[in-house]
This record gives C-alpha cells, structure tokens and sequence, in this order.
C-alpha cells in the first residue's frame, strides 16, 4: 500500500520562506519521478518543479530562482525549499511521484501555503 504524507505548510509573508517535505512509502522512490506542483482557486494544477531519478531538475520560469526541490532517497523524502515567497505563490501544493509519464502518479494530499502582505 502506498503512502505520501506531506508536510509544512502554512502561513508566510511576503519575502519569507517555507520548506515542504513529502514522505512515500510503499515505492521504490529512488526509481521515482518527483515533482510538486501546486493549484490556485478557480485555476488548473500547475507544475512547479521536478526531479529526476538521476537528481536532474526542471523548474518552471515563475520558480526559477526561488524554489529548489531536493530528494533524499535514503529518507523517500522530496523537499521544496521556497525562499522569496511573493502573494500569487498561495495555492495548495501537491507532490507527486511517477515512475515515467506513462506510469501510475501518486499524489500526496495537498498543503495550504498562504503568503500574506
């Protein structure tokens, strides 16, 4: 059975900084694609950032020097350390892990991350 437990979120202002930590149990998560990714109200789910197996990364522009994802396979942890944080980055943040784009996602549960002004 298949676990992802994430962790800390919460509530920042502006310029401040939060670390998010998703845990999956039950994979073999060294084999894993993992990403995060989060949704805004009344918008779709977008990608903020992956990592590879081979620890190669991919962020997107509005994450790019700001945001640097990390995986410790030794503890199936996947981290997003989000430093600059602006007012437009408040959504719930999901983590997922995918063996390759064909194969089955496991998603973690969502955490609030509200940056206040």
């Amino acid at each position: 059975q298949v676990q992802v437990v994430e962790s800390g979120g919460g509530v920042v202002q502006t310029g401040g900084s939060l670390r998010l930590s998703c845990e999956f149990h039950g994979i073999v998560f060294s084999a894993h694609i993992m990403g995060w990714y989060r949704q805004a109200p009344g918008k779709q789910r977008e990608l903020v950032a992956e990592i590879t197996a081979g620890g190669r990364t991919n962020y997107k522009d509005f994450a790019e020097g700001r945001f640097t994802i990390s995986r410790d396979n030794a503890k199936n942890t996947v981290l997003l350390q989000m430093d600059s944080l602006k007012i437009e980055d408040s959504a719930v943040y999901y983590c997922k892990g995918q063996r390759h784009n064909f194969a089955r996602a496991w998603w973690g549960q969502g955490i609030q991350v509200t940056v206040s002004s």
